[in-house]
């Protein structure tokens, strides 16, 4: 099979004082970021938000900002409930749509990225609002969907183990 049909040569990651080159010894490795405590996603997530012909400038206070953009992200797409409605695949390509064009427009990634938060403005059910997220995230591969659902899982296992029958069952009484 073909191996690739485009090549794209981004420009260069910056830090405050300059290129980021292996020969003045600052460059950044996954292990790094990992050893930091960032998820590899953020880093993803960081570098889809500017346009590919942009230098990206790096600081951990961008990564910083970056983490809480993708945590919040991932917040808002777990208090969506698949069980909401059935897919509107009228709207779900319409929003499918304004992805495409953002992606159209020479790659436009940092514009990809904010189709993914029209979708959540957008005024159709959780069904259709996740299944033009999970098609998005094919493409831009942040884990999004699996990310949420691991989410909603730990809340509702934390959600358990803070569950106190005693106290459940004197409200149940009142009640």
């Amino acid at each position: 099979h073909p191996w690739c049909k485009y090549w794209v040569h981004v420009l260069h990651l910056n830090t405050t004082g300059g290129k980021m080159s292996k020969s003045k010894g600052e460059f950044l490795t996954v292990s790094l970021l990992e050893e930091k405590g960032y998820d590899p996603m953020v880093y993803r997530f960081f570098c889809l938000q500017s346009h590919y012909r942009k230098s990206l400038v790096f600081s951990w206070e961008n990564m910083d900002n970056a983490a809480v953009a993708y945590n919040k992200l991932i917040a808002r797409i777990a208090a969506l409930d698949p069980a909401k409605g059935e897919v509107d695949e009228t709207a779900a390509a319409t929003l499918k749509e304004g992805f495409v064009k953002a992606l159209d427009n020479d790659l436009n990634t940092s514009l990809a990225v904010t189709a993914i938060y029209d979708v959540l403005k957008a005024k159709t059910n959780d069904a259709t609002k996740l299944a033009a997220l999970s098609a998005f995230d094919q493409v831009l591969s942040l884990n999004l969907l699996a990310a949420a659902e691991n989410l909603r899982k730990k809340d509702a296992e934390e959600a358990a183990a803070s569950a106190d029958p005693e106290i459940d069952a004197l409200v149940a009484a009142r009640t």
